[in-house]
């Protein structure tokens, strides 16, 4: 498929750290409602959502949790690892429109079964760049969290 660059546990510093972008689109609430059959009318119905609290549709939170194994799967540590869980916490709603980043730093390294298991703790964070509906969300962070990550290498 491709030429990849594995990185290996030995080359990871804790402190390291690196991010992914994106603006989330009515397309991403549509697939994402598709893919996981998740279809809350706080997703998919605006004015069902429009007469909340949040004043419109949200994304799924674990829309959100996509844009981490992105940051995690493509950049940090990047191929040659396996997400093997997360922890995640839901602070602040992502609306259609936002631009978010997902960033991962790593604050532990440890291993397993006499050093043959080699592990990250990442710090995962989304941070909402810009709100669109709620300007007040902009620099909050969205979704913030711990993964595990099983290097290959």
């Amino acid at each position: 498929m491709g030429n990849y660059v594995e990185r290996t546990w030995d080359s990871i510093e804790v402190g390291e750290s690196a991010s992914f972008t994106k603006t989330v689109t009515e397309t991403d609430l549509v697939m994402m409602a598709g893919i996981s059959g998740d279809f809350n009318p706080m997703h998919v119905d605006e004015d069902y959502a429009s007469k909340t609290q949040f004043g419109g549709r949200i994304a799924h939170g674990v829309l959100s949790c996509t844009f981490i194994s992105a940051v995690l799967g493509t950049k940090l540590p990047g191929p040659g690892c396996i997400y093997g869980g997360q922890e995640v916490s839901f602070r602040a709603p992502i609306c259609i429109g936002d631009t978010v980043s997902a960033v991962a730093t790593v604050e532990e390294k440890f291993t397993k079964k006499d050093g043959k298991l080699k592990f990250l703790k990442i710090k995962t964070e989304v941070i909402i760049d810009k709100a669109v509906r709620i300007p007040d969300n902009t620099g909050k962070v969205a979704t913030t969290g711990y993964a595990t990550i099983l290097m290959l290498k």
